[in-house]
């Protein structure tokens, strides 16, 4: 599968943004999608992830603030993002894997990887 994020941009602290990322070559209702951020300086983290069966598990820090949702017709997740912070500022990636892990916070269990998109939240 190919992944490609887009939907970055600037944005006011408490506002909102919505990422996607589409697939092409295999259908997303068939993986694991996740939504991982890297900020300047700092180690990749993980935000959170849509298990095929559509269960969802987030960060605590996006927990409540961030959802993650699938448009099967449009073979695209969605990673909305509201009451936007200045510390959400990232390159968010989007990324996938076929099968369960009991790692999914672990970047390296993901074998697909969108490229990134940058959001920028300012104060």
């Amino acid at each position: 599968v190919q992944l490609q994020a887009s939907g970055g941009g600037l944005v006011q602290a408490g506002g909102s943004l919505m990422l996607s990322c589409a697939a092409s070559g295999s259908s997303v209702s068939s993986y694991a999608m996740a939504w991982f951020r890297q900020a300047p300086g700092k180690e990749r983290e993980f935000v959170g992830i849509r298990w095929s069966g559509g269960n969802t598990d987030y960060a605590d820090a996006v927990k409540g603030r961030f959802a993650i949702s699938r448009d099967n017709a449009q073979n695209t997740v969605h990673l909305q993002m509201n009451t936007l912070k200045p510390e959400d500022t990232a390159v968010y990636f989007c990324a996938a894997r076929r099968w369960y892990t009991i790692n999914p916070t672990e970047g390296s269990e993901y074998p697909y990887w969108g490229q990134g998109t940058q959001v920028t939240v300012s104060s």
